[in-house]
């Protein structure tokens, strides 16, 4: 560039558009089994290659292979594709709802299912979760109520959060799930120093937080890594890169760094990269990063690499920014077929065991939604009195409250 020539922006675009036909040859994916295990006391500066790689368990032939496999019995993978399945109906059951005017306002998970459901399974109780919107498979897989969920989504007279949360954003203490932010990133400072004041009170309780690849560009993700890193906070910092943030693909948060693990890097924390559609691989690397907390080695950073199939909301046309084969295209595949494929490999699971499972669990599902109806919908009713509004939020109500309280009649 000659003397004098005007600057120019770099604006990073995604290289499939509605019309085009999606190409995934340049992702590269390791081979199953191919990336190595590294000791639970293992330093940030000796694993550098897997903040690189992806590891993988599951081969395309359905097999099981390498150093992170064998984790799980036969009857634990089961149950890990009956959790999927159900976050799966769920979530189908709940988009039907939305459009029915049930409710504002839903987030699927569809595609996506593999990493809450296998995450939540190396988790203690007492342990907590600081979620995004699309972890429900952290409560569906940890037997939280249902029908408690669908009463929050309906906002009606039994919704547990009392009309005070959007749907969708869930809270139980009792199941280590953190109040959902709407404010994105704040889930990485909140978990952070909820995992230091577990360690400053001598406790044995470790904590997750979880952003999605889109905020990683806020400042709280980098705040939340200065002090993981500084404190060695006993906490999983799990990035679920989906590929898109609402609108803008992933590039626009990632930049040109090569990967968002390679983040954790420049803070001295460990990083790894998981293939995300892939259970087994989830649950062992999840394993394996608690542990590591638990036994106070510090943070770990894992990305979880995946694809959103479905639209960001129910609020969202995907068809206006992205090709619709790009789902299908995508080279990871779907999370609840290559485990079914797996487990019908090994003689553990077949077709019709997986029609009858699927049909149970919408039966299921369709009679939570019959038993959370009966106590109201968003715009059908009956809701939580409005003088609730009121409670919960001094020990003792103050004089200035209860007069705002009478002028209001309620």
């Amino acid at each position: 560039m000659s003397k004098g020539s005007p600057l120019s922006l770099y604006v990073p675009e995604p290289e499939f558009r509605p019309g085009d036909t999606p190409d995934f040859s340049n992702v590269k994916i390791p081979q199953a089994g191919s990336v190595r295990k590294p000791p639970i006391d293992v330093e940030a500066e000796e694993i550098h290659d897997l903040a690189y790689s992806i590891i993988r368990v599951m081969t395309r032939q359905g097999e099981a292979v390498g150093p992170w496999a064998g984790e799980l019995t036969d009857e634990q993978v089961q149950k890990g594709l009956e959790d999927m399945m159900r976050v799966r109906a769920f979530d189908a059951r709940m988009l039907m709802a939305q459009r029915q005017g049930k409710t504002s306002f839903y987030m699927q998970a569809l595609g996506e299912e593999a990493i809450a459901c296998a995450f939540s399974k190396v988790l203690r109780p007492g342990d907590m979760n600081f979620p995004t919107y699309r972890q429900q498979g952290l409560l569906l897989s940890a037997d939280y109520p249902m029908v408690d969920m669908m009463n929050q989504i309906y906002s009606n007279k039994e919704d547990p959060l009392k009309g005070r949360q959007l749907p969708i954003m869930y809270s139980s203490k009792k199941h280590g799930f953190f109040t959902i932010s709407g404010n994105l990133a704040t889930q990485f400072i909140q978990g952070v120093g909820w995992a230091m004041a577990s360690a400053i009170k001598g406790d044995d309780k470790i904590c997750a937080a979880w952003i999605g690849d889109g905020s990683t560009a806020e400042s709280d993700f980098h705040a939340g890594l200065v002090f993981a890193s500084t404190y060695h906070a006993p906490v999983v910092l799990n990035i679920v890169n989906n590929q898109w943030a609402i609108s803008t693909y992933q590039g626009i948060a990632r930049g040109k760094a090569a990967t968002f693990a390679a983040r954790g890097l420049g803070f001295g924390i460990p990083a790894l990269r998981v293939d995300g559609n892939d259970y087994l691989a989830v649950h062992a690397v999840s394993k394996w990063a608690v542990e590591r907390a638990r036994r106070n080695y510090g943070p770990t950073l894992i990305e979880h690499v995946t694809y959103r199939a479905g639209a960001h909301s129910t609020s969202d046309d995907p068809s206006a920014y992205r090709a619709k084969e790009e789902s299908d295209a995508w080279p990871l595949g779907d999370p609840v077929e290559r485990l079914k494929n797996y487990l019908i490999k090994k003689g553990a699971w077949s077709e019709e065991r997986h029609k009858q499972t699927k049909e149970m669990l919408e039966a299921e599902v369709a009679e939570a939604n019959r038993e959370a109806v009966k106590n109201g919908t968003l715009h059908d009713g009956p809701h939580v009195s409005p003088s609730t509004m009121f409670e919960d939020v001094y020990k003792e109500m103050p004089l200035h409250l209860i007069r705002q309280r009478q002028e209001a009649g309620i």
